[in-house]
């Protein structure tokens, strides 16, 4: 059984940092883009950043662009975002999310992933 648990969120002040994390489990790791999702209250389930399989791309949501990085530790079947920079705006629950192709080069959308994690919340006070 896949399972993906995302840690590292909690209640910060605009201008600081958080790191999320999330620990997949049940299925191969390396091998399978990652993203990483965010949801805020009345809205749609918006698309921040992928990583592929081999970590040397990624790819950002313009909102986030030179402020969030995502990158992953296959050893650790980890992959994590640091987030910088935090905003208001940047409140939501985050969540990971794997694709269950193998080394596809699709890892920009919803619809390119499979499995997901249940999120954390991130809370950005101003």
């Amino acid at each position: 059984q896949v399972q993906l648990v995302e840690s590292g969120g909690g209640l910060v002040q605009a201008g600081g940092s958080l790191r999320l994390s999330c620990a997949v489990s049940g299925r191969t790791f390396s091998m399978h883009a990652m993203g990483w999702f965010r949801q805020a209250p009345g809205k749609e389930r918006e698309f921040i950043a992928g990583i592929r399989a081999s970590g040397l791309s990624r790819v950002y949501a313009d909102s986030v662009k030179g402020r969030f990085t995502i990158s992953r530790d296959d050893a650790k079947n980890t992959v994590y975002l640091q987030m910088n920079s935090l905003k208001p705006e940047d409140t939501a629950v985050y969540y990971c999310a794997q694709d269950a192709s193998y080394y596809s080069s699709r890892y920009d959308s919803e619809k390119d992933y499979d499995y997901w994690g249940l999120g954390t919340q991130v809370t950005v006070s101003s």
